[in-house]
């Protein structure tokens, strides 16, 4: 075809709502137009890379033993109530009524049909190990779509899902997908590195995602400087060093009046201590009741770590009724001494003495205040975000240090949720 005859309208400025280089080359370039928020035309230009990219993508799934299919974008309710999902998903779900009156919803991800066809269709475990993929388009209602394609509402995914009879099986097909995720980003150009990452709604036990290095990232990467040790920020774990103040002798407690002042900096600031000094205690509301976790003031919860260590499916920030029922106090007041629910502590806390926590009352802290002596807490966890400069749990000699990425790829290891 002619040059002429191409429809390639390019820009010569950048575009207004473009925020990063990728979306302004991808519309200068005439390869995607903007439909809505977060959905996007690939113009012929755009859908040539896109076919490319699919390319190397089908190449190694082969390689790799899959076989392709594909399965319907429009999903009954049924499947995802039997899994759970159907409550649990939240409103990134687009959930929507046929003429009948029956619930569907739009395919964010496909484990409850592939499960529903492997169940029905596979008879014996001979016909083990299966492994089936699609490249299909996914409905996912973000809140905030960015970047473009890199963050949209709609988007093309490759998703491969692998049965198999044992443990030894299961082991084998994921290594086989971590080396053909791998070779994909290689023959792509991409600089990118594995790491460890939550679960999250998908379930199971562990799972990787690959993330390609990038200053634009809205993803954070822990990362060892010392040893190979990788993972996301919701993942990542905190080794532990002796450290705190065990030497110190204990003060007597003290109530201090700190009248309009209930952020760390603000308390802080007044008291004339170091944010390290004071222990902040976060009221969360889970099915099973409130919980409150205590973190030190510089470090903050991490609600992935805490979710997964409390065994919970429902975590959530409790709300300023909440926090005035359980403490007696407002919110940003709240402290552990004399609390009368579950606590549990960052390893942080263990070595610390003479600490300020909230007074349980408006504009009052308590100074000088000791665990063990003044309250008692049964529950020590990896409970925070990790830092720059935090000790490696792998290794004695490495520290932390945090980087930014983007997510291309990731892989879970069910085990039987499904």
């Amino acid at each position: 075809m002619r040059y002429s005859e191409y429809l390639l309208p390019t820009l010569r400025e950048d575009p207004a709502e473009a925020e990063v280089v990728s979306h302004k080359l991808m519309i200068r370039a005439g390869m995607i137009r903007k439909v809505a928020a977060g959905i996007y035309t690939f113009l012929p230009l755009g859908l040539r890379v896109l076919k490319k990219v699919e390319e190397i993508i089908r190449e190694e799934m082969d390689r790799a033993g899959a076989q392709e299919l594909l399965l319907p974008l429009v999903l009954p309710a049924d499947l995802w109530r039997e899994s759970g999902r159907w409550e649990e998903y939240g409103k990134e779900l687009l959930r929507f009524k046929d003429r009948g009156g029956r619930d569907y919803c739009l395919g964010p991800t496909h484990e409850e049909a592939i499960t529903d066809l492997v169940r029905r269709e596979v008879r014996s475990y001979k016909q083990l190990p299966l492994c089936l993929y699609q490249i299909q388009i996914k409905f996912r209602d973000e809140m905030r779509p960015r970047f473009g394609v890199m963050r949209g509402r709609e988007f093309i995914m490759k998703d491969a899902y692998s049965f198999d009879a044992d443990e030894a099986g299961a082991e084998e097909s994921y290594r086989r997908m971590y080396e053909a995720y791998s070779r994909i980003f290689r023959r792509c150009g991409l600089r990118f590195r594995a790491v460890e990452a939550d679960t999250g709604l998908i379930g199971g036990r562990f799972s990787h995602e690959f993330m390609v290095l990038a200053s634009t990232g809205e993803d954070l990467i822990v990362s060892c400087s010392h040893c190979d040790y990788a993972a996301n920020l919701e993942r990542a774990e905190i080794g532990r060093r002796p450290e705190g103040d065990r030497q110190e002798p204990l003060r007597d407690m003290k109530a201090v009046e700190t009248p309009g002042r209930r952020t760390v900096e603000e308390v802080t600031s007044f008291l004339g201590v170091p944010p390290q000094r004071l222990v902040k205690t976060l009221l969360f509301k889970t099915e099973e009741g409130v919980v409150a976790a205590l973190v030190r003031g510089d470090h903050e919860v991490n609600e992935a770590k805490l979710r997964n260590y409390l065994g919970v499916r429902d975590l959530q920030m409790a709300d300023e009724e909440t926090v005035q029922e359980v403490t007696g106090g407002p919110m940003g007041f709240s402290g552990p001494v004399g609390l009368e629910v579950r606590m549990v502590a960052d390893y942080a806390l263990e070595g610390m003495r003479n600490f300020v926590v909230g007074g349980n009352r408006r504009d009052l802290h308590l100074v000088d205040v000791n665990l063990g002596r003044d309250f008692t807490v049964e529950e020590f966890a990896d409970i925070r975000k990790a830092s720059d400069g935090d000790p490696c749990p792998r290794c004695s000699e490495g520290r932390l240090q945090i980087s930014r990425g983007i997510e291309v790829g990731h892989i879970f290891k069910l085990g039987t949720k499904y």
